[in-house]
């Protein structure tokens, strides 16, 4: 099973010094994203990826488009949008790409070509953990409401009619222990 992420980059180091678009596709080769929500292990990924040769490196402009799995954290209801990240990375292609004063300080090191390859997967999981929320709600990822009317607002939301204090639902089973 190869990777979407993972792109042959031996013509680009070797040849010539002009862009190349490529398209790939398959399956995701972990679970990528929060708990709450995240593209699945083996779910559909395409990524596009804008490979610019720049000598001693390669930078990279890719979009990946995935449909995620999660929950609602607030009703529970399953949610699979579809979501694209973007995704910019220079991988240098031998040690000495990036070279200065501060480059033994730089604790941020460029990730390197490997045996010809590069390999988004560390740079997708990275934007996926800063990108998708680690709440998702129905109404931000175009749901509408939650189908349960009986779950609560969330905290700092006021609802507009407060007759009587209701219980969430996922916690009424722990009713019995007060």
């Amino acid at each position: 099973m190869k990777s979407p992420f993972i792109f042959d980059v031996a013509a680009l180091l070797r040849g010539s010094a002009l862009p190349e678009h490529l398209t790939q596709s398959g399956p995701s080769p972990t679970r990528i994203g929060p708990e709450m929500i995240a593209i699945p292990e083996g779910g559909k990924v395409i990524v596009e990826a804008q490979i610019i040769p720049l000598g001693g490196g390669l930078a990279v402009e890719a979009d990946i488009e995935a449909q995620l799995l999660g929950q609602c954290s607030r009703c529970l209801r399953e949610l699979t949008p579809t979501k694209t990240l973007h995704v910019s990375e220079v991988f240098a292609a031998d040690p000495d790409f990036v070279t200065g004063e501060d480059a033994a300080d730089d604790e941020d090191e460029l990730p390197m070509v490997n045996q010809d390859q590069i390999d988004l997967l560390q740079s997708v999981i990275d934007e996926a953990g800063l990108t998708l929320p680690f709440n998702p709600v129905c109404e931000e990822l175009g749901y509408g409401a939650c189908q349960d009317d009986e779950t609560p607002a969330p905290d700092g939301v006021s609802e507009e009619v407060e007759d009587e204090e209701k219980v969430d639902p996922r916690w009424a089973g722990l009713e019995k222990f007060l």
